[in-house]
């Protein structure tokens, strides 16, 4: 249980705010590149409370700014674009990609009017079909590239979907929270036979990226070997996964990335990867991605669905739970860890300091690898199809990811 006040600094993510700045010493992904195209090369975003469109230039470049003009605030969604920058519609301001203003058609040819105007500006970088951008102090850190975006040797799809109406926390705390797949999940995860028999050990890893999630579950019947199930919460907002191993069929690694649009909406995109020695997904390359809507009304959850199950417990928990209601119990001491975490972390950038995870040197960022089934963290060659089905058969507990 939390007093109201912890609540509030745990969850607020506006600028100025504890919370709010320490996730703004990360990297976040703010569009699916494929939004963006000639027809539509202009998007609103809404990220960390800050209002911004994100937009492709008329030479390919990347760029998000303040969505509204500093002249007379009108949007720059319905703006335009040209190979210099973005222009509002409204009296024709052009901006480029750091805010520079540098066009103010209705000015003087000779005033210094628009050297004094700087807009909103972010960087942004391509990596495997989604654009992340950067909201925090320089110098930016590096952005990480982690196994399931640079693995080239299979195939890579994005899926996002709606925008789920609650604080960000309450999908991360999920990431830690084992115990509910067999409930919450049980008619859809492989684990559905073992829900009247609850049976797991927890163990919760804390190491550089964040905390290492390991579920064991007890043999159903006589002769089996335990389940180890384990993946990582990489800090602050990503849950790294692995789906079940099926036979015949590679392992799907994923991403699921818990963007905070604000106090009371997050925004999960999924990145996929099955290794595959037919299929090549360059990280620089193009990527497939699709739209997946979690409800068909206000609470008609499709309950059929892994991830509106998850969206179900956490929006009915209100739009920013009150955790001082709440009673914790032994099960949940992944939640409490998470907690302890991000509050040591807050209080690290509050006294200046520089808060866990981030990466600056280039060659530890090469890929950052992630073996669920030997336990190994660090930097690794990425596992062909054949590699992984080594692994596999000769790992001391079969690996089966759950569901969330």
């Amino acid at each position: 249980m939390l007093t109201r006040e912890e609540n509030e600094l745990l969850t607020r993510v506006s600028r100025g705010t504890p919370c709010g700045e320490l996730l703004r010493r990360y990297w976040h992904p703010v569009a699916v590149a494929g939004e963006l195209s000639e027809e539509k090369p202009i998007k609103a975003v809404k990220i960390l409370n800050e209002e911004l469109v994100v937009y492709r230039d008329k030479a390919g470049r990347y760029g998000l700014v303040g969505e509204h003009c500093p002249h007379r605030l009108a949007s720059l969604a319905y703006g335009r674009v040209d190979e210099e920058g973005i222009r509002c519609p409204y009296h024709g301001w052009k901006y480029d990609r750091a805010g520079k203003c540098l066009e103010q058609p209705a000015e003087p040819p000779d005033s210094t009017f628009k050297d004094r105007i700087k807009h909103v500006a972010y960087p942004v970088e391509y990596l495997s079909g989604l654009l992340y951008a950067y909201l925090g102090p320089a110098p930016a850190p590096l952005l990480p590239r982690w196994d399931v975006l640079v693995w080239e040797q299979g195939k890579r799809w994005i899926v996002k979907e709606s925008v789920i109406e609650c604080n960000w926390l309450q999908p991360m705390e999920n990431s830690v929270d084992p115990s509910h797949l067999f409930w919450l999940h049980g008619d859809t995860a492989h684990l559905a036979q073992r829900v009247n028999k609850y049976a797991e050990h927890h163990e919760f890893i804390r190491f550089q990226f964040g905390i290492n999630k390991r579920r064991t579950t007890l043999p159903v019947t006589a002769g089996e070997g335990p389940l180890v199930d384990q993946h990582p919460l990489l800090f602050p907002t990503v849950l790294r996964h692995v789906a079940p191993f099926e036979e015949g069929r590679a392992q799907r690694h994923n991403l699921q990335i818990r963007v905070p649009v604000d106090d009371q909406h997050t925004q999960v995109f999924r990145v996929n990867f099955v290794p595959s020695d037919s299929d090549r997904s360059p990280p620089e390359a193009p990527v497939p991605w699709r739209f997946t809507a979690l409800k068909t009304g206000l609470r008609q959850y499709k309950m059929d669905m892994v991830s509106a199950q998850d969206s179900m417990a956490w929006e009915t928990q209100g739009a920013v739970a009150d955790r001082a209601q709440e009673r914790l119990g032994v099960g949940d001491e992944g939640i409490v860890m998470l907690r302890k975490l991000l509050r040591e972390q807050i209080d690290i950038v509050r006294q200046g300091g520089e808060p866990m995870g981030l990466v600056r040197e280039a060659e530890k960022n090469r890929v950052i690898e992630f073996d669920v089934i030997n336990d190994r963290i660090g930097l690794h060659t990425p596992r062909t199809e054949a590699d992984c089905r080594s692994d596999y058969a000769s790992s001391e507990f079969k690996v089966q990811g759950s569901m969330s």
